[in-house]
């Protein structure tokens, strides 16, 4: 089973990312990245009240964390993350998304020699990490 990271959860560690953190935008997706060596794998995903109501940001947690943990086996590890949506975002699919994710990923040097785009038709096949 591939490593999908820790989950951030307290308030410090979004504050921490969102402070001292990278930003980077791609059409649908915002990313805030800080290398964090020795400290793992950690996710966090925000959607904002702004954004709409509770299950349109419900619905944008969801995509997210879908479109992560198919990109998930070929982060690099040391590294605390955390995902946002762009209001076209949030209109979105997860399979749309995930292609913006793994674009902003690859551009920042996030994922490991190995990773190797899926193609469309392996969508719903199983993930599992590259060798």
């Amino acid at each position: 089973m591939p490593d999908h990271g820790v989950t951030l959860k307290k308030g410090w560690e979004f504050d921490l990312v969102f402070r001292t953190g990278l930003r980077v935008q791609g059409e649908l997706v915002r990313l805030l990245f800080l290398r964090t060596p020795g400290g793992g794998l950690r996710v966090g995903y925000a959607v904002g009240k702004r954004q709409g109501r509770a299950h349109v940001r419900v619905r944008g947690r969801r995509i997210l964390r879908e479109a992560f943990r198919r990109l998930s086996p070929w982060v690099v590890p040391d590294v605390a993350l955390v995902l946002s949506l762009r209001e076209r975002g949030l209109a979105s699919d997860a399979r749309r998304v995930f292609k913006d994710m793994a674009a902003l990923f690859r551009r920042r040097g996030l994922l490991t020699d190995a990773w190797e785009a899926p193609d469309d038709a392996d969508w719903n096949a199983p993930i599992e990490r590259g060798a």
